[in-house]
């Protein structure tokens, strides 16, 4: 028997429920789960606040890290360390909130070097996002020199990672935030400035002037379109969240004036081969110390509450669930 969050149907809250290995899905891989992580797509199954579960009953969370106990597969033996996220996990296959899973093993990628199953949680799928949109901007070209770099939700799990990220690379980051309080904890992570979110929160001029070389945005619809209309020329834009909205009413002058790219981030479907390099940059320079800083721990029994909580504005970093307690 193993404990699990548990939704039961659409709309349902997530319950806290004890199962056994004959409930779980289908796979070639059994991992026995050490810790997972709050992302706030979680937030949006655990409280049934959001379309985000495809197939009932679901164990949400998209992300895990533990310790291979079967393997019907070549590429794993028992004990090997892995870290999964993404691959429709706690959305169409059961995820992360359990302290059992079963798993197809092509979703599964050798724990990074550098990080234990705490940090790699701590990174989670926000941190792997972040990596994608940075490793977008560099496939780009954009350089340090460039300009400075625009994270908006900087105070998130995913913007303030891609500080920390964009720092460590050598770019100048300006952190755009709804929490003033939090000012000071980005420039620890290397914002070079911090600005309020309000500045890009309500329409704007369709070409406004150039502040940025370039962007990763994960806030969606006005603050995308004024990120998108304050970018320099032939600069670039990684879109990868809609914390403000799905809408995007903007226009196509800076794509057309200023030959500015618009690069949309999707973290569910990623080949390995790139899933290796994001992991491999995020090791590189966000290193486990930095994220004991970034990273609260939760119990699997807390993560109802940290869920709303989480919806709700109240809570930044990144959230580390303890699925044995």
């Amino acid at each position: 028997m193993f404990h699990a969050m548990l939704v039961r149907g659409a709309g349902q809250r997530a319950e806290l429920v004890e199962l056994d290995d004959d409930a779980l899905p289908a796979g070639d891989v059994d991992v026995e789960v050490d810790y997972s992580s709050l992302n706030y797509k979680d937030a949006l199954a655990v409280t049934g606040r959001g379309a985000v579960v495809r197939n009932w009953p679901m164990v949400p969370g998209i992300d895990l890290a533990g310790r291979v106990v079967r393997s019907e597969s070549p590429s794993w033996q028992i004990g090997d360390r892995v870290v999964v996220n993404g691959w429709g996990l706690g959305e169409t296959h059961w995820g992360g909130f359990a302290r059992r899973a079963r798993l197809r093993a092509e979703w599964l990628l050798a724990l990074p070097d550098g990080y234990d199953p705490w940090h790699a949680m701590a990174i989670g799928t926000a941190g792997f996002t972040a990596a994608l949109c940075v490793q977008a901007l560099q496939r780009h070209g954009l350089q340090p020199e460039a300009g400075p770099v625009l994270v908006t939700g900087a105070s998130g799990g995913v913007g303030s990672i891609a500080v920390r990220l964009l720092a460590g690379l050598g770019y100048s980051v300006i952190a755009a935030s709804g929490k003033p309080q939090q000012a000071d904890w980005l420039r620890g992570l290397g914002a070079a400035e911090v600005i309020d979110r309000a500045q890009l929160a309500t329409p704007g001029r369709p070409l406004q002037s150039e502040r940025w070389a370039g962007v990763v945005d994960t806030v969606g619809s006005t603050t995308l379109a004024n990120a998108c209309a304050a970018t320099r020329w032939h600069g670039a834009v990684a879109a990868c969240g809609l914390a403000q909205g799905a809408d995007f009413p903007g226009s196509v002058m800076p794509f057309i004036l200023r030959a500015v790219t618009l690069y949309g981030i999707n973290c569910v479907y990623v080949p390995n081969a790139q899933r290796r390099d994001a992991w491999a940059l995020l090791a590189q320079h966000v290193p486990s110390t930095l994220l004991d800083a970034i990273g609260v721990e939760i119990a699997l029994s807390e993560v109802g509450a940290a869920s709303d909580a989480l919806l709700d504005g109240l809570r930044h970093g990144r959230t580390v669930v303890d699925v044995t307690r």
